[in-house]
């Protein structure tokens, strides 16, 4: 007999990450054995439980893939959009049902893994794992630097203090009045690259995210995705595991 939790049961079937499916068994949204399930405690035996997730049966996918798009604007990275906009995965045609790797907002570009690992998104997207993600972004003035050196050093933003951050001006363009910076960072807050210049006094013109994981998508047309390799993906999982320790 080989029992798992629930959560991650739900995880590696692609139906959404291991945090995700802890929502969804908090709502309500799951069965097993045609049985609401609402603790997150709960174990199920895979050879002998049956598991619903709205009504239909929950299978474990065997085969895990794991994609690199590099995201158009104009997309948003949810599975369920309530106003209808166009979704990351409009543009995988795959047989697995894959999920995002985190989020880039509608009007960032750039790189964006998608997977149907739920472990693998765990590990990718919890902040303890700091993965390294790369951005380049054009900003609306003539950047100084002592300011790039404010970001260097991390920043606040809404009571939050930014980790040290790798930065360097890629392009200073003075007939247009603007600067172009690239910035790395670990953590993932909710527009956060965004929100840093903004510290500085700087408007984002635009923002690609290049790399993640040291990854990049230069070699990728928008709206176009590939096959992580086999190295790829030991490279993710294992910077991951360095960083937690």
């Amino acid at each position: 007999m080989e029992e798992i939790r629930l959560q991650k049961y739900l995880a590696e079937a692609g139906i959404a990450s291991r945090r995700k499916a802890e929502e969804l068994i908090r709502q309500g949204k799951v069965k097993v054995n045609h049985q609401k399930v609402t603790e997150l405690g709960r174990k199920i035996d895979l050879e002998k439980d049956q598991v619903e997730y709205e009504g239909k049966l929950v299978e474990r996918q065997k085969e895990k893939i794991y994609l690199l798009l590099n995201k158009p604007i104009g997309y948003v990275t949810t599975v369920k959009d309530q106003f209808n906009r166009e979704s990351v995965l409009d543009l995988i045609k795959v047989k697995h049902r894959v999920l995002p790797v985190g989020r880039l907002d509608m009007y960032t570009s750039g790189a964006l893994l998608l997977t149907n690992d739920g472990e693998f998104i765990y590990q990718v997207t919890h902040p303890k794992h700091e993965i390294e993600k790369t951005y380049t972004v054009t900003l609306k003035g003539i950047v100084k630097k002592e300011e790039v050196e404010t970001l260097r050093n991390g920043v606040t933003i809404e009571n939050y203090q930014t980790r040290p951050a790798k930065v360097r001006i890629l392009k200073i363009d003075e007939e247009k009045h603007q600067s172009r910076l690239e910035i790395t960072i670990h953590e993932g807050k909710n527009r956060q690259v965004r929100k840093m210049c903004e510290v500085i006094g700087y408007k984002v013109l635009a923002l690609h995210r290049s790399k993640i994981a040291g990854i990049g998508v230069k070699d990728i047309p928008l709206g176009k995705w590939r096959y992580l390799t086999n190295r790829e993906v030991y490279k993710i999982l294992s910077t991951s595991i360095e960083n937690k320790e």
